[in-house]
C-alpha cells in the first residue's frame, strides 16, 4: 500500500462513504427523552445551531452525496432490546437508553434515509465499538469517510478516532456538526486535528463535484 503524503487528502469519490452520527429524535430535538425533566434554556445554542445550521447542511451533503451515488451510512443509538440489556456498562452507568423501535431511535424527518441507504444502531459512544460498521464498511470499499452528525465532542470524536486507528482516513465537517456550547465544539475540532482533515460544507461538496463534472 502507497502511504499518502498526510491525512490531508481529497477523498476519492468512489471509495468514500458519508457518516452521519446520531441527528436522532432522542437527542437532536427539544421533544427527545434526552432533555426529559431538563431545563431546556441551557440549550438553546444547541437546538438553534441543530436546526440552523447542523442538519441544513447535513441535507446538503446528503444531496451532494446522492447525486454522485455515494454511501451514506447513519449511525443511531438503539438498545438491540426493549429493556437495554445489552447496553454497554458505561450507557447503563450514564442512564442512556433508547429502546429498540422506539420514537427516540429515529433519525430526523429532514435528514431520513432514503432507498437502501444503510443505518447502524450502536450502544457505545464510537460506533466502532459496537457495532460491524468496519466489516460493512470494507465489505464496501470504503477508505475514505466524511463524517458530520452530533455530538461534535462524544460520538463524533469517537467515531473520528476510531476510524483514524482503523485506516480510514477521514474528513471532518466541521458545520455539519455540534455540541451543547460553542466552547465545546471547538475544543472538539482543535482536539481532532491529529485524526483528520476538517472542511466545511462548501468545501466538501465543492471537492466531489469537481470529481463527478470529471467522470460524468
Amino acid at each position: 500500500m502507497t502511504l499518502p503524503p498526510s491525512r490531508e487528502v481529497t477523498p476519492l469519490a468512489e471509495r468514500t462513504a458519508l457518516l452521519v452520527i446520531d441527528v436522532q429524535k432522542y437527542c437532536a430535538e427539544p421533544t427527545g427523552t434526552e432533555f426529559a425533566g431538563r431545563d431546556l434554556g441551557a440549550y438553546r445554542f444547541y437546538f438553534e445551531r441543530v436546526a440552523a445550521t447542523v442538519v441544513p447542511n447535513i441535507q446538503r451533503l446528503q444531496a451532494c452525496f446522492r447525486a454522485g451515488g455515494i454511501e451514506i451510512v447513519y449511525t443511531m443509538i438503539e438498545s438491540l432490546t426493549r429493556d437495554g440489556r445489552d447496553r454497554s456498562l458505561d450507557y447503563k452507568l450514564s442512564g442512556l437508553h433508547v429502546p429498540k423501535g422506539s420514537r427516540d431511535a429515529e433519525m430526523l424527518d429532514a435528514i431520513r434515509p432514503q432507498g437502501d441507504e444503510i443505518v447502524i444502531p450502536k450502544t457505545s459512544s464510537s460506533v466502532f465499538n459496537s457495532t460491524n460498521i468496519d466489516y460493512v464498511l470494507r465489505n464496501l470499499g470504503i477508505e475514505y469517510l466524511v463524517v458530520c452528525g452530533l455530538i461534535t465532542d462524544q460520538c463524533v470524536e469517537g467515531a473520528v478516532r476510531d476510524a483514524a486507528d482503523r485506516g480510514y482516513l477521514v474528513t471532518l465537517v466541521t458545520d455539519a456538526c455540534g455540541s451543547y456550547d460553542a466552547e465545546r465544539h471547538g475544543y472538539a475540532l482543535q482536539a481532532l486535528r491529529g485524526f483528520c482533515r476538517q472542511r466545511t460544507t462548501d468545501q466538501v461538496t465543492a471537492e466531489l463535484s469537481a470529481q463527478f463534472a470529471r467522470t460524468g
